[in-house]
């Protein structure tokens, strides 16, 4: 049985219980104890599950949300991937929305191109474009600013907004759990949802660890989007989907 295989009949059975034991993963996947518990190791790194004494149990809700610099130096390397990825999707002259978050942030970091139009409401990223020596013509939109998030939101920003249009728009998310795209609060997810609603092209960026996982509000169906972009390829993870949602990763560094 290929990796691969096991790990999602490991997570299924996870998702079925709750917790599993070791023994009941040996017997349902016909393989060795060592084999099983390497694969749980490997699947806690991934953020899929988290090991508990003789099994594993699932790992859905996030309890805590942490803050823009605490989620700079967290699976940064997965990150840096997922933003190498994003930048091929971008092209001159073209007019975009880039939303709040690390993985953005580090998107933000990367582009050089000579012509652009670049709207976001995240101030981090904003910083990163503005101090490239680039003829951009770069927006930061006002409103109410979250410290959490170093993301401005609510009337102001969203009403700006709503009469603006973009070729494509590039977001985050804090979780994605079946079709729901996830975060911690109601007013910055109704904020990205006008945007992406008024954008052409729709690119999820999330690092793997995401998948699985819940928040408080599911602001955006994966539907809905053009593509999601990672750091590893999770096509089989959306395989249920209704409407096939693409799945963007360098394949060479996979």
């Amino acid at each position: 049985m290929l990796k691969d295989e096991r790990f999602n009949r490991i997570l299924a059975l996870v998702e079925k219980k709750g917790t599993v034991k070791v023994n009941d993963i040996v017997q349902a996947l016909n393989v060795s104890d060592m084999t099983v518990r390497r694969d749980l190791s490997e699947l806690e790194e991934q953020g899929k599950l988290k090991r508990v004494h003789g099994g594993a149990t699932g790992v859905s809700f996030n309890k805590k949300e942490l803050s823009h610099n605490a989620k700079l130096i967290i699976n940064k390397d997965k990150k840096q991937l997922v933003a190498q990825n994003a930048l091929s999707l971008i092209e001159e002259d073209e007019t975009i929305f880039l939303g709040p978050g690390t993985t953005i942030e580090l998107l933000a970091e990367l582009i050089e191109f000579k012509s652009l139009r670049v709207v976001t409401n995240c101030l981090p990223v904003f910083k990163a474009l503005d101090k490239k020596q680039a003829n951009y013509k770069l927006y930061l939109l006002g409103g109410e600013l979250r410290q959490k998030t170093q993301a401005f939101f609510g009337e102001i920003t969203n009403h700006a907004l709503e009469d603006m249009h973009f070729n494509k728009a590039f977001f985050s998310c804090n979780a994605l759990k079946g079709n729901s795209v996830m975060t911690a609060t109601i007013e910055e997810g109704r904020t990205q949802a006008i945007a992406l609603d008024n954008a052409v092209e729709k690119y999820l960026l999330i690092d793997s660890t995401k998948i699985g996982k819940e928040d408080f509000y599911s602001y955006y169906n994966l539907q809905d989007i053009t593509a999601v972009v990672m750091d590893r390829d999770e096509r089989e993870t959306f395989h249920k989907i209704e409407k096939t949602v693409s799945v963007i990763v360098d394949s060479e560094k996979d």
